[in-house]
């Protein structure tokens, strides 16, 4: 079950707004989180074809003990999808690829190494979506690797057999409510950047979702790119991603070889971007989705979740 903090908060945002017509893309309701399925990459697998030739190279070098390297800087998630979205997740970051080689249409979930099958994730998201009726999830499969068009259509095909009528057909986002989901009883919203879905009423572009990456390892440079592109923000006509996130680079990466993403990288810079996110509100001037790395080590559910109270004080007649 969700922890009662978080089932509260929930439980509060939906019965204040169940009779107000909020956009979701004005909505900010929970958080969401950065390379979504790597709680688990796969030692044993080759090296994912999202990576440079460089580094297959070290690979086919040191083999084993490279692969450990690259697991600590591939994870970016401790939590499985159950736990993420008992957590309060409802945004998903979702990398796939096929394997090479491997017969078949096999799709899989990527981050330098591979992860488990996509069928696997989106049976667990789905299984809890089927006991909480009123919950929605954003799935934005925005890179695709090793994909023929073979495989497009297997894991669309894939999409709507899951998910079925809880899938959310493309409309005027501005009109996507939380009361239209509920009385169409939809819970999947589907983001595809390619252009095999564009025939597709299910699957949204990635057009809808623009996520814009600072690609910095530095906190402070990372605040100022998402405020910039805050302010850059289309009104109308999308969702809106800010990614809270810092990138290791190559430098970084051999400076922190053995410590890995999280300890090198992430928890320090944690009170920093938190600051940031305390410091906003959301609606049409502001945030929409923020996704983070880790996100079991701060109350980072709760204090997004806070944030929709303003929307509620600032609705004329509450």
């Amino acid at each position: 079950p969700l922890s009662p903090a978080l089932s509260a908060a929930n439980s509060e945002i939906i019965h204040r707004s169940h009779s107000l017509v909020w956009s979701i893309s004005e909505l900010l309701k929970v958080k969401c989180s950065h390379d979504s399925f790597s709680f688990w990459v796969d030692e044993q697998a080759p090296v994912g074809p999202d990576q440079k030739a460089y580094v297959k190279h070290l690979v086919a070098i040191f083999c084993f003990l490279a692969k450990k390297v690259m697991k600590k800087w591939s994870m970016t998630q401790n939590l499985t999808f159950r736990e993420q979205l008992e957590g309060g997740i409802r945004y998903f970051d979702l990398r796939v690829s096929s394997k090479p080689g491997e017969p078949g249409h096999e799709i899989y979930f990527i981050h330098g190494l591979f992860g488990h099958k996509v069928r696997d994730g989106l049976n667990d998201i789905n299984n809890f979506l089927t006991i909480h009726k009123k919950e929605v999830v954003l799935l934005d499969f925005n890179h695709h690797y090793a994909m023929s068009e073979e495989h497009h259509r297997y894991l669309i095909k894939m999409l709507k057999n899951v998910f079925g009528h809880k899938l959310c057909r493309i409309d005027v986002v501005e009109e996507i409510t939380l009361n239209y989901l509920w009385d169409n009883r939809y819970q999947v919203l589907v983001f595809y950047h390619h252009p095999s879905a564009e025939s597709c009423p299910v699957m949204w572009p990635g057009s809808k979702i623009p996520a814009p990456w600072a690609n910095t390892t530095d906190a402070t440079k990372l605040i100022q790119f998402l405020e910039t592109t805050l302010g850059e923000r289309a009104k109308y006509g999308s969702f809106h991603v800010s990614q809270a996130i810092l990138t290791p680079h190559v430098k970084t990466i051999a400076r922190g070889l053995v410590r890995g993403l999280r300890n090198y990288l992430v928890e320090k810079n944690l009170p920093t971007i938190m600051m940031w996110v305390e410091a906003q509100k959301p609606g049409v001037d502001g945030v929409n989705i923020i996704t983070s790395d880790f996100v079991e080590l701060v109350d980072f559910a709760n204090t997004v979740i806070k944030l929709n109270n303003f929307l509620i004080q600032d609705r004329p007649g509450t």
